[in-house]
């Protein structure tokens, strides 16, 4: 369609088109803001670049105006938000990328963080009903041992999220609407899915070790303070539900790294060498565990715990169901949400674009490019 066939046209008149002509010839400034126009009227999101002074109207009028920084004039480059300093279109497609993974590396890291926090909300506040012989509640968890978690366990595994590589089919995902936050629907379901998870798992666990392997909590006096030998059986449980939630969190960094691919197939594993700082978190991680429950003194009088011995039984039971839950959760999601990813004509549109901006080269035409309801 020519400039003067779409002017001819009133604001009705283009809203009935059932499709915006795509490629719009011998274009005024006027054309190019009644075309940002129709797109905003139809509640989708618009991006302009552009060189020229004629371009500053339909700059200023688009959600992100683009300008070249080399050949663009001083109007255009006050007039835009962004300006493109190598005048290469393929810039803005990298730039895009870029986006994307700091914004899905946010989320992973968000993730992480509050779900382990979920979950030692759940042991804590369902522990409460665990009484002693006086009746007062006994703590699954020490204050201590709940820094460390916070502090030591989970943060660098987070931190180590936040540097992760873009996945594969980030440049294939449908854009993401303009008033949604890092805390989707989905980030928020997986927080509390996977926090209720670990919470009850490692509850279960200093269950199971305390009125199953143990005498109960009934012999033993102010077991939440200090040690005694009535109180060991409630020692060595809270140790139980302190190393199931230590292992759960560092195995749960692995689940983050993608919101519905499977984490723990090879393919996936072997890429988490590119990742030094998750990888090494999660071993030093695990093995700062024993240490904190070994050494004497350290267990009793800081950490509130006592040694264990075939409990680690329960530890690795736990963090085995946690993996499969895991699985079988992300494998529910794919088959009845909506998909991430387009399909098969997303990606050969795509790859035609993708190949389009690599020759376009260092090109100054403008352009406006349309994304239904996103950035």
């Amino acid at each position: 369609m020519t400039a003067a066939q779409f002017d001819s046209m009133s604001d009705e008149d283009v809203d009935r088109l059932v499709e915006l002509p795509r490629v719009v010839a011998r274009c005024s400034p006027d054309t190019k803001v009644k075309m940002i126009a129709a797109l905003h009227r139809r509640k989708m999101f618009a991006t302009m670049t552009g060189d020229g002074v004629n371009d500053s109207p339909s700059l200023k009028a688009a959600d992100v105006g683009i300008a070249m920084g080399q050949s663009g004039s001083d109007v255009a480059k006050q007039a835009a938000d962004i300006v493109l300093t190598d005048d290469n279109f393929s810039t803005i497609v990298q730039a895009v990328a870029e986006g994307r993974r700091m914004f899905a590396n946010i989320q992973k890291f968000v993730q992480h963080l509050m779900s382990a926090n979920v979950a030692e909300i759940v042991i804590l506040v369902v522990g409460l009903a665990i009484k002693d012989k006086n009746g007062h509640a006994l703590f699954p968890m020490s204050a201590v041992e709940i820094l460390l978690l916070n502090m030591i366990t989970s943060a660098p595994p987070a931190m180590g999220l936040g540097l992760e590589l873009p996945s594969e089919t980030s440049m294939r995902e449908p854009p993401r609407s303009a008033k949604q936050g890092i805390f989707s629907f989905e980030v928020v379901m997986d927080t509390f899915v996977y926090g209720f998870a670990m919470g009850i798992l490692s509850l279960a666990s200093f269950c199971i070790v305390l009125f199953g392997f143990q005498s109960g909590p009934l012999e033993g006096d102010n077991c939440n303070t200090a040690w005694s030998q009535p109180c060991d059986g409630v020692f060595i449980a809270r140790a139980t539900g302190y190393a199931c939630m230590t292992f759960l969190i560092l195995v749960h960094a692995i689940n983050c790294r993608a919101l519905r691919e499977p984490g723990w197939t090879i393919k996936n594993l072997k890429t988490l060498k590119t990742n030094n700082t998750l990888w090494l978190s999660i071993i030093i991680g695990s093995l700062l565990a024993f240490p904190v429950i070994y050494i004497p003194g350290l267990n009793h009088n800081v950490f509130k715990h006592s040694k264990m011995s075939y409990e680690w039984g329960l530890v690795v039971v736990d963090v085995i169901l946690f993996i499969l839950f895991a699985e079988l959760y992300k494998m529910v999601k794919r088959r009845t949400m909506k998909p991430l990813s387009g399909g098969t004509d997303a990606n050969t549109e795509m790859d035609r674009m993708r190949t389009y901006t690599m020759q376009a080269g260092t090109l100054n035409a403008d352009s406006v490019l349309e994304v239904k309801g996103a950035k």
